[in-house]
């Protein structure tokens, strides 16, 4: 595989917030397609306090540095207080159905004696992505054994008739000089009720040498299999994307060899690359991806060309 071209910071907090619910960050940068012209890249914001909340920055698909519209307002607000997304929410996945525009999105709740909670919601657009309601209060994927604090859907795909979902579960915390950080892997189901998720699942992808966490799962049609795109921490403080492929979805074969992106050598993304998010238009294939501290700056994009007759992801969902 080929480099990406870094094309800079796109969206920075500091010089394009349209509100105090936009005070920094741009979590999860995830892009969807509105036409041959604009790509919307769903994100969470967060505010002073640190509570993020969905919104979106439309680009333009020839030149993806390049902001066309950022939307004024939340589509989709904190939860109600005492439910599972009531301190805020980052992006999952959009799905286009004949029901409506799908988001699956991972909402946090803090409590007593735990740094925090964090499960999946899924919420539903008719009017294109402009705004969305819960399709209920509750999680759709929620504790279970196994998954105590986390789970954290993150990737989902419709095929035959069949939902199938990967996501990241967490059940502990590692102790990185007396502060406590979330562990966690990938895992997958399927269903065919996006509602309805079944307990049984199986493991993807774990931690190994001095990782303890994996998570945030990018999954893409590859060929006649899939690829996926993932971030990796570890307990010296690297936190940095991987890749992995997969005949069937399930079964994977990690190459983090094979990113072919780096660390720049100062700036938002100098010390920190996390959360790839992929869209192809046209010979491009694009990369939307957060930088130090989660994300704390904004997101930035990358691409590459010609990806299609080099091996790369058609990143067909």
């Amino acid at each position: 595989m080929g480099a990406w071209i870094k094309k800079g910071l796109v969206f920075d907090t500091a010089r394009h917030s349209v509100g105090a619910w936009m005070r920094h960050s741009a979590l999860t940068p995830t892009p969807w397609r509105i036409s041959d012209e604009l790509i919307r890249v769903y994100a969470g914001f967060r505010d002073a306090d640190g509570v993020s909340r969905i919104g979106y920055v439309d680009v333009h698909a020839d030149d993806p540095a390049q902001i066309a519209r950022v939307g004024a307002e939340p589509v989709l607000d904190i939860g109600r207080d005492g439910c599972f997304d009531d301190n805020g929410m980052i992006l999952g996945d959009i799905v286009d159905t004949p029901d409506g525009l799908y988001m699956f999105y991972v909402g946090f709740q803090r409590v007593a004696k735990a740094k925090f909670l964090a499960f999946t919601g899924l919420a539903i657009s008719h009017d294109g992505g402009l705004h969305f309601k819960r399709a209920q209060e509750t999680p759709i994927l929620d504790r279970a054994p196994g998954r105590s604090t986390i789970g954290a859907v993150h990737s989902v795909m419709c095929e035959n008739g069949r939902w199938r979902l990967w996501y990241a579960v967490g059940d502990d915390w590692e102790i990185i000089d007396g502060r406590p950080f979330p562990r966690y892997h990938i895992r997958y189901a399927e269903t065919d009720d996006p509602r309805i998720l079944p307990r049984e699942d199986h493991p993807c992808l774990l931690p190994r040498g001095n990782e303890y966490r994996i998570g945030r799962p990018r999954v893409y049609r590859h060929g006649d299999g899939y690829v996926m795109y993932f971030t990796r921490g570890n307990v010296t403080g690297e936190y940095f994307p991987g890749v992995a492929y997969s005949a069937d979805g399930i079964r994977w074969e990690r190459r983090d060899e094979t990113l072919g992106v780096s660390l720049s050598p100062r700036g938002w993304d100098s010390r920190v690359i996390c959360y790839p998010a992929l869209i192809r238009h046209r010979d491009k294939l694009l990369m939307f991806y957060n930088g130090n501290d989660m994300g704390v700056d904004g997101f930035g994009v990358a691409e590459r060309r010609d990806g299609a007759t080099n091996g790369e992801p058609d990143v067909h969902r």
